[in-house]
């Protein structure tokens, strides 16, 4: 029998965690989340993690499981998405990838080069250097270290940045050296999802959620985050503006004003990202499911 991964994704705030329950419930399946920043723990509020309610309807793996000091990246939730799958499978066909993150995404569809284990050692170097010296000084390294890469990498993107440089300075040779670029044969099929929005309606709920994450309490969130140390975690939107915040750097208005901003920023890098993959399916919201489910019928009965 044909084993389906349906992954939903789409922009922040386009709605995807409730199309991903509602598969679930349907199915009788799993999810596993596919968000960079739901994985650690103690930032439900900030990362917009599935709520308690969502959790009960569906089981989510990969949300809060780490704490906030530890390393992660797309190869390593190439991994651990991959074993969680394959349990899945064994009993039922359908298995639910709900996320943002498109490198993740990426990586689980496609597969993804492998990298050096990065020490801890070097990723304390790297973030010291980020906390000293800003992304700047980051991406000066890494000009040193891979110039090809650092024509290409997108600058306002930190933890791309970092992550080159890590693998860099961890291998001893370029990060772009080891990008081969190759795609790995997967023993499932893949249906991809992404929820489709009017670009004013899409900005108009992100700055909605982001008065509600207010109102939830994001503020002692990341002061409770924050004081357990610079963690990389951290250094997300609502983080970083939350951050400056606390330094006087902003009053809470223009710290607010700026997470929506930096959070639109971000969700047109998203959708710049899937309008370049032929294989997403747009859905609009309004009927997403029951396009979902009619196309998904046409591979598992």
């Amino acid at each position: 029998m044909t084993k389906l991964l349906v992954v939903v994704t789409g922009p922040t705030a386009s709605g995807k965690t409730e199309l991903a329950v509602r598969l679930a419930e349907l199915y009788n399946t799993e999810i596993v989340s596919a968000d960079s920043r739901q994985i650690y723990k103690d930032l439900p509020i900030g990362t917009a993690a599935p709520s308690p309610e969502e959790c009960s309807r569906a089981f989510h793996h990969l949300v809060g499981t780490l704490p906030l000091d530890a390393y992660y990246s797309a190869a390593r939730f190439e991994e651990d998405a991959l074993a969680i799958l394959e349990n899945i499978w064994k009993h039922t066909d359908i298995a639910i990838v709900c996320g943002g993150s498109m490198m993740y995404v990426d990586a689980l569809v496609n597969g993804i080069d492998e990298m050096p284990l990065v020490s801890a050692e070097t990723r304390n170097y790297v973030l010291s250097l980020l906390n000293q010296h800003g992304l700047e000084g980051v991406l000066a390294q890494l000009q040193i270290c891979d110039p090809v890469y650092w024509q290409e990498v997108d600058r306002a993107n930190t933890r791309r940045v970092v992550h080159a440089l890590e693998v860099s300075l961890q291998a001893g040779v370029p990060y772009s050296s080891l990008r081969t670029g190759a795609k790995k044969q997967r023993n499932f099929q893949c249906l991809k999802f992404a929820l489709e929005l009017p670009r004013e309606e899409l900005f108009g709920r992100i700055n909605t959620r982001v008065e509600k994450m207010i109102a939830a309490g994001l503020e002692h969130e990341a002061r409770a985050a924050m004081q357990k140390g610079e963690f990389n975690s951290l250094n997300t939107v609502g983080y970083k503006e939350m951050a400056a915040y606390f330094r006087g750097e902003f009053t809470l208005p223009q710290a607010i004003a700026r997470i929506q901003k930096n959070t639109r920023v971000y969700a047109k890098k998203q959708l710049t990202w899937l309008k370049r993959d032929s294989s997403v399916i747009w859905l609009p919201p309004k009927d997403a499911y029951e396009r979902a489910c009619s196309i998904i019928s046409e591979i598992i009965p």
